[in-house]
């Protein structure tokens, strides 16, 4: 199928690439079909685009890159609706905001992180509610 976008024009998207959000993200509850597109090949970001609306797209980053004791218990629930028994089997990316004309200034969201089983290709954006982390946490150590 090819779908139009804001960023990246019109693109080609195998079936088989399709994450689904059987309950959309926060704040965008029926935006649930998404594909992930990498930033650039050296780069750690990926690109999370929306298939029911082009102009709807997210940065992602492994939350372990920016702190490399972050840690998610995830919850049997959340395992039984991705389709999994395994929590090694899954992945957890985190959206990063980027303020305009100011990159330097770029957060991450490590309250709610994106967990992706790729082999069901299903996902689902958690709250964690317990431990210190920010929903606003500096992604470049000058930035604290």
């Amino acid at each position: 199928m090819e779908i139009a976008t804001s960023r990246f024009g019109k693109i080609e998207v195998n079936e088989d690439k399709v994450l689904y959000f059987p309950e959309g993200l926060l704040g965008f509850t029926r935006s649930r079909r998404f594909i992930m597109i990498p930033h650039d090949e050296n780069s750690p970001f990926i690109w999370l685009q929306n298939l029911e609306d082009g102009a709807l797209a997210f940065v992602l980053i492994q939350p372990k890159i920016v702190m490399p004791e972050y840690s998610v218990e995830i919850e049997k629930q959340v395992m039984d609706e991705l389709r999994t028994k395994d929590p090694s089997a899954l992945e957890v990316l985190c959206i990063v905001t980027i303020p305009r004309n100011r990159p330097e200034k770029m957060t991450v969201n490590l309250l709610g992180p994106i967990i992706i089983n790729p082999e069901q290709r299903l996902a689902k954006q958690v709250v964690i509610t317990t431990g210190e982390y920010s929903h606003q946490h500096p992604v470049l150590s000058h930035n604290a």
